[in-house]
C-alpha cells in the first residue's frame, strides 16, 4: 500500500525545487546602491532638508508620493504641510526632482535593486517624453 522509496524520491525532488533558487544564487549578491545626493541643486540649498526625514524617505516615499497623487487628483490639493511644518508643492518634479536631478543615479538605482517599476516615470520625465505635473 505505500511506496516509501517513491514517497521519499518524490518529497526530494519537491525539496529540490524548492531550494533550487537558494542553489542557483548562492554568492551572487547585488551591491545595495548608495544614492549620491551631491547635485548642484542640492548644493545650492542653504539647508539640506528634504519634504520628510532621511529615514521616514528611504521607507515611506513611494506612500507619501502615492497620496500626493490621490489628493491632487482627487481632492485638488497642490500643497503639502511636513511634520516640521514647512509648505511644499505636491509635485514630483518640482518638488522631488527639483532637487533629485540625478534620476538614474537617485531614482532608478534603487528601484532596480528592488525589482520595482513605478509607474510614475509613464507621466513624469518618462521614456515618453510626456511632461506631467
Amino acid at each position: 500500500m505505500y511506496k516509501p522509496v517513491r514517497i521519499v524520491a518524490f518529497l526530494l525532488v519537491i525539496l529540490g525545487l524548492v531550494l533550487a533558487p537558494v542553489w542557483l544564487n548562492q554568492g551572487r549578491v547585488a551591491a545595495v546602491p548608495a544614492p549620491s545626493l551631491d547635485t548642484q541643486a542640492i548644493n545650492a540649498l542653504e539647508e539640506r532638508q528634504c519634504v520628510e526625514s532621511a529615514a521616514y524617505m528611504r521607507a515611506e516615499h513611494m506612500l507619501l508620493l502615492d497620496s500626493w497623487r490621490t489628493a491632487v487628483v482627487r481632492d485638488g490639493a497642490t500643497t503639502y504641510t511636513s511634520s516640521a511644518g514647512r509648505v511644499y508643492a505636491m509635485s514630483l518634479e518640482d518638488s522631488c526632482l527639483g532637487c533629485h536631478d540625478n534620476r538614474a543615479e537617485f531614482c532608478d538605482s534603487c528601484h532596480a535593486y528592488v525589482a520595482a517599476e513605478p509607474n510614475c516615470w509613464s507621466c513624469h520625465n518618462g521614456e515618453e517624453g510626456v511632461t506631467g505635473r
